[in-house]
């Protein structure tokens, strides 16, 4: 089915908008070179449909391919222990994974697929003290689906205790502090879910910024980020959760990574998350407000541009397919459990060495890479 008067936001994504939320080197955080090369996301934006053709309008795009992720700790010794753990993919809604393979070598290792409390999957690696290469990779392929903005529906009432996780503070998403007065003055006067996250998301559009210079993803500290009102992905996305959670609006977030519109490309550094709330009545809703600020910034964009709001609107109920989910949650709880402290997301792989944590946003230290191999 054809889609009509659409607008295609190539030069709104051109080359930067792959290039996720990335590690850092030994100063800051920089944007990725290779990452920034591949091509854009072609988000696309009905904008004057007509009833029966936003009927016809529903094929999502789709993105298939190959990650493979190898992981080396060989430069790491240790007397006791080298323990590593990688996010493991989940088919859902808008992915399906399959033909997942593990390798190491057993005479230096075991890795096995393991579970949190919050149904987030990993793989746990552990090498053998003596083992002088420390060696395992993960792949996997994919198909992602785009999500395509839901019909919202009359709002009903639901339970808040079936929805406790996504209601909940952390120890960085603080919705008790400055953000509960900051939600109820956005809010004032909605008296529907929907008026309350709409109100919300262009709060954070009109307020907000993204900052390149932030290390990786960011950190989402709510109650720092109120002063700074700029980030990356993790803080203007926990933003929209804290905003949300603040104003009793169950909202959540996942972690993953950017896939490519090449036919290969090295994704290392392309760390992303995105968010989604519940609407009464019509179920998850999906938002991007952070891809919307890395848009605006990484092409030069005015906020009251035709390219920006373009923007703005197709990422209010739409996530494109260039991307693969693969956790949820904040102070987290690894399985078996690790020796540092909760991890404030599982976006990135987490290894100690004797119990000490390797900073994994140095790929110089922590040494892993990412790549992608597009569907023939």
């Amino acid at each position: 089915m054809k889609r009509k008067l659409i607008l295609i936001l190539f030069a709104i994504f051109l080359s930067f908008t792959i290039t996720a939320c990335n590690k850092t080197d030994d100063n800051k955080a920089t944007e990725d070179s290779s990452a920034a090369t591949t091509e854009a996301t072609e988000a696309t934006v009905a904008t004057e449909e007509t009833k029966e053709e936003k009927e016809n309008d529903s094929e999502a795009e789709e993105v298939s391919g190959k990650v493979t992720q190898e992981f080396d700790l060989s430069s790491h010794k240790s007397e006791k222990s080298s323990r590593l753990w990688i996010p493991y993919a989940q088919s859902d809604e808008f992915q399906d994974i399959s033909n997942e393979e593990i390798k190491i070598d057993e005479a230096v290792g075991t890795a096995t697929v393991e579970e949190d409390e919050l149904g987030n999957k990993m793989i746990y690696v552990e090498f053998k003290p003596e083992a002088t290469e420390k060696k395992v990779s993960y792949s996997f392929d994919v198909t992602r689906r785009e999500a395509l903005r839901p019909e919202i529906k009359e709002e009903t009432d639901f339970n808040k205790d079936e929805f406790k996780e996504y209601l909940s503070d952390s120890k960085l998403l603080n919705i008790n502090g400055p953000i509960k007065e900051q939600a109820k003055e956005i809010t004032e006067g909605k008296t529907t879910v929907e008026e309350k996250v709409k109100a919300i998301y262009d709060w954070i559009y009109d307020n907000m910024n993204r900052d390149n210079d932030v290390i990786g993803c960011g950190l989402g500290d709510v109650d720092q980020l109120l002063d700074t009102k700029a980030g990356k992905c993790t803080d203007i996305g926990s933003v929209f959760i804290a905003l949300c959670r603040a104003s009793d609006i169950p909202a959540r977030e996942t972690f993953g990574v950017r896939l490519s519109k090449d036919d290969t490309a090295d994704i290392t550094k392309s760390q992303h998350c995105w968010v989604e709330y519940y609407q009464p009545g019509t179920g998850w809703f999906p938002i991007d407000i952070a891809d919307v600020l890395k848009g605006i910034l990484n092409d030069n964009l005015e906020k009251d541009s035709k390219e920006a709001l373009a923007l703005k609107d197709y990422y209010y109920g739409n996530w494109d397919a260039v991307r693969v989910g693969f956790t949820t949650g904040r102070d987290l709880v690894l399985n078996p459990k690790q020796e540092g402290e909760p991890l404030n997301q599982f976006g990135y792989p987490y290894a100690e060495i004797d119990g000490k944590a390797i900073d994994f946003y140095k790929p110089d230290q922590f040494v892993y890479t990412f790549n992608w191999e597009k569907a023939k």
